[in-house]
């Protein structure tokens, strides 16, 4: 059996660190011929793993808020790891983890949580800690704190909120006659108000009135239909070994209405994300359904746009969210030195979060989103109460952003939202699926 040793909390076999010994002999050697300071002072930063699924604009953002928190502390280096989105990801932190190799930091979906924490893959972070780095619960919105914690402990630190939204034209809804005085989309309060606003705008675009691509997309279809199922009022509860509790009622309503939209006049009866998007971006439609995250796609386009988080069509306001959230994968043998580094870098990023705003998220860091700076970002701050509303997925293993669970979802209902199939079809379905899911083991 091979022989490992510990170095800043990685495992490395007797031979790597023999080999790593001579190495740093020789640098030895080099750094009395070559005096202090230099290349040698370089290498006494300590390196911090971090792993991540932001890419496009995100992982720009991302790295540049690397790149200034490292420039700020010489003492460490944080060295990123980009990794695919979705099931791919998760399933390589879970065995990073599970198998004594994990990063020191890493990002998680909020709501991917819960399948993680039980099992000790990640592990809770230190409210000292954190506070000596000026980092305090009271920093947050309390539906985001709140969903940091699993059994009275903290399991994340959220990065921000990112919320599904409604993006709209305002030369198409003036023209359309849609604006309130000071320029704002007026607001709508049921079903059929909103589907006659969509249609006054498709009097002007000539195309559809609203935009929204979900073919072969879970994710797109879970979204909107979440938030108007909370927006309901309902829950849905996930018991492992209980059958799944949800108002049937309220998610055939929400699925009806999802499905009247596409008549091809409101909006195209089928597309998938990157049609919606290009249609709204090229004027043919006066509303898009999306995430807040294609703000940059709307800037780029230099499109005339506003935004505001989705109508309240049912009584309760919801919106569908989650949250990049930072999590400390769980260590074989922790270092101390590294984990005060991580906290830090943590704090600097939650700190310059301004930028990560920019890119259309809500920051989480509660000083940023009540500065003047963020106050005058436009769209952004007109859909910043989102926060207050965030509809986080339901709490199971199997669930959240980027899980199977939501592409189970489509299998059910994309039928539904085509018109081949009724709408309490496919949602009987789908709570068969989910069932059938509660009563297995979480595999991590």
């Amino acid at each position: 059996m091979k022989q490992f040793e510990t170095i800043a909390g990685r495992q490395v076999s007797r031979r790597q660190l023999l080999a790593g010994s001579a190495a740093l002999g020789s640098l030895g050697l080099m750094a009395g011929l070559t005096g202090c300071g230099g290349a040698a002072q370089a290498s006494q930063a300590r390196e911090i793993g971090f792993w991540h699924l932001l890419s496009g604009g995100d992982g720009i953002k991302m790295q540049a808020m690397i790149a200034t928190a490292n420039q700020a502390n010489p003492g460490f280096k944080v060295h990123p790891t980009v990794l695919a989105w979705g099931p791919p990801y998760y399933t390589k932190l879970a065995m990073a983890s599970a198998g004594g190799r994990p990063p020191e930091l890493a990002i998680m979906h909020a709501s991917r949580v819960p399948g993680y924490a039980p099992g000790g893959l990640i592990e809770p972070w230190d409210l000292d800690l954190l506070a000596e780095n000026g980092v305090r619960a009271e920093d947050f919105a309390s539906r985001i704190w709140e969903k940091s914690q699993q059994d009275g402990k903290v399991f994340s630190i959220a990065l921000d909120s990112h919320p599904f939204i409604m993006f709209y034209n305002t030369d198409v809804a003036g023209k359309a006659g849609l604006l309130e005085a000071g320029g704002r989309l007026k607001e709508v309060s049921t079903p059929d108000d909103f589907k006659a606003m969509a249609l006054e705008m498709q009097k002007v675009t000539k195309g559809h009135g609203l935009s929204f691509g979900y073919l072969n997309l879970g994710s797109q279809m879970w979204r909107l239909f979440y938030t108007l199922y909370k927006q309901h009022g309902a829950e849905i509860v996930l018991t492992p070994g209980q059958p799944m509790q949800a108002d049937r009622d309220a998610a055939i309503e929400s699925l009806e209405f999802m499905a009247s939209l596409f008549d091809d006049t409101i909006a195209a009866k089928s597309g998938d994300i990157n049609t919606g998007i290009a249609e709204f971006v090229r004027g043919d439609s006066g509303m898009l359904f999306s995430g807040g995250w294609e703000m940059p796609t709307m800037k780029k386009a230099k499109l005339p746009v506003d935004a505001v988080t989705i109508p309240t069509l049912y009584g309760t306001p919801a919106a569908y969210a989650d949250s990049h959230s930072f999590v400390l994968p769980r260590q074989l043998v922790a270092d101390e030195q590294s984990r005060r580094d991580a906290y830090k870098f943590v704090s600097d990023v939650l700190k310059g979060s301004l930028s990560w705003a920019e890119a259309g998220h809500i920051p989480a860091y509660q000083p940023i989103v009540q500065s003047q700076a963020y106050r005058e970002l436009s769209p952004q701050a007109h859909y910043a109460n989102a926060a207050d509303i965030i509809a986080y997925d339901p709490e199971a293993w199997f669930s959240g952003s980027g899980s199977d669970w939501q592409t189970y979802f489509s299998e059910y209902i994309q039928n539904v939202l085509l018109g081949r199939n009724k709408a309490a079809a496919g949602w009987d379905g789908f709570v068969a699926r989910t069932n059938d899911l509660l009563f297995r083991p979480n595999p991590v």
